[in-house]
């Protein structure tokens, strides 16, 4: 295999599940919290502690999925066969948990919760360590993560358009929500079966297979990996604050509900155009560099959400146009740094087990998810903060939803940016690695 990126038209066939399972993602932690505590008379903590649990259990199907995916052999090769045969359950758990029946409660949002979780698990893994060895040098990644990425935020917008278009007032019929479950259930299966008639699978550097005992030892010797995985818990830690939040900070702080589905629409189209802005960033100062900058930028920008008011609009809407740009930044560049530590592990280990990695990277994005929601919504309601968009706030409320929503993401992407700075793997480095493995 050589160090180039591959052809246009294999990189958007393998980019295309990427929208379906966007779709899946972004409604799970932003709408359906909120979507199910006005309908189903759920509480803000309730639903936290929910998500919470469930990322829990992804402490055991992560690094399984994860093994799998790296074991599993087939005709049709490791990576396509283990994705695509995922795709069933994955797109049956969305169309439930976002079409749920009007008399749903806890019980049912935790068994179709977990069903999901396990089901985008075993989608994601194979599907990122497929794009992690497709393309092997250290701007393809780059190329390849714009790609995918790219086909992310489109499918970030598709799930942000259809609820608000179709309407999330009520839980009975054809809802905002449900059209998100159809689409899934539809595009999910149709787009991996193309990529899997389309994209070849990649060849296997392995050189043998590790036990689990000293599969985990060099994993925890990795060092570049613990650097990278430590700042991206952070940073997703960071971003994932606001997004569970977006929804009250528009509805409830700015006082315009009638703009959280535009607003959120202008941040996801932002985000499209930051990914070539980001590849090109990344060529000319490196990948964690760019990374770096972009979060900075973010900070300073994002600070100034903490004091908007009632009617702040305009204002919010500049917030929007210039962190959507970043996040870009944040999508595209860490995942294409993950896949060169997995070049690290491979030359010291002997093994390519880029499922295991991603596994690792997935469960730290869940984590840092949950633990915002953990965190976030418990201390909202002890700011006597009200888990209803009609409900009247009380301006101590309000104050905490601001702080939490502008300020807390701060000190913990500074923190990511003081292990990013002087990041080892470079593009240098990385060439090294790569005349190691003789790829």
């Amino acid at each position: 295999m050589t160090d180039q990126a591959p052809s246009s038209k294999r990189l958007a066939f393998y980019a295309l599940p990427a929208i379906p399972m966007a779709a899946v993602a972004l409604p799970f932690y932003i709408v359906v919290p909120t979507f199910y505590a006005d309908h189903f008379a759920l509480s803000l903590a309730t639903i936290g502690t929910l998500l919470l649990a469930i990322r829990l259990i992804d402490a055991i199907t992560d690094p399984l999925f994860g093994w799998l995916s790296d074991r599993v052999r087939s005709r049709y090769g490791r990576r396509r066969f283990f994705f695509v045969i995922s795709t069933p359950l994955t797109a049956l758990a969305a169309f439930m948990l976002f079409w749920p029946p009007e008399d749903a409660g806890v019980g049912y949002l935790a068994f179709w919760g977990v069903a999901l979780s396990i089901g985008a698990t075993w989608s994601l893994l194979p599907y990122t360590a497929w794009g992690a060895e497709l393309a092997t040098g250290y701007q393809a990644r780059v190329k390849l993560s714009a790609w995918r990425e790219g086909a992310t935020l489109i499918g970030s917008l598709i799930a942000i358009t259809l609820p608000f278009v179709g309407g999330l007032d009520t839980a009975a019929g054809f809802h905002g929500l449900a059209w998100v479950a159809v689409f899934i259930a539809i595009a999910l299966p149709v787009a991996g079966l193309l990529a899997v008639a389309v994209v070849p699978e990649p060849v296997d550097l392995s050189q043998r297979k590790l036990s689990l005992r000293e599969g985990f030892r060099h994993l925890r010797a990795n060092g570049p990996f613990l650097r990278l995985v430590s700042a991206f818990l952070l940073n997703s830690f960071a971003n994932a604050i606001p997004a569970s939040l977006f929804i009250y900070f528009v509805g409830q702080r700015l006082d315009a509900p009638a703009m959280q589905g535009p607003l959120l629409f202008t941040y996801f189209l932002c985000a499209i155009a930051g990914v070539p802005l980001a590849v090109a960033t990344a060529k000319r100062l490196g990948k964690h560099r760019a990374w770096c900058y972009a979060m900075m930028l973010a900070c300073a920008v994002f600070s100034v959400a903490g004091f908007l008011r009632e009617g702040d609009v305009l204002a919010f809407t500049v917030v929007c146009v210039v962190t959507g740009l970043l996040l870009g930044f944040d999508l595209t560049l860490p995942p294409a740094i993950q896949a060169d530590v997995i070049d690290n592990d491979t030359v010291s280990s002997g093994e390519q087990r880029s499922g295991l990695y991603f596994a690792a990277w997935s469960f730290t994005t869940k984590l840092a998810v949950a633990l915002s929601a953990g965190v976030v919504f418990p201390l909202l309601d002890l700011a006597g903060f009200i888990g209803s968009q009609t409900a009247s706030q009380s301006p101590e409320a309000l104050t905490a939803l601001s702080a939490l929503y502008a300020f807390l993401p701060i000190l913990p992407k500074l923190a990511a940016i003081a292990l990013m700075w002087n990041f080892s793997l470079d593009e240098a480095a990385h060439q090294k690695l790569r005349a190691s493995l003789g790829a």
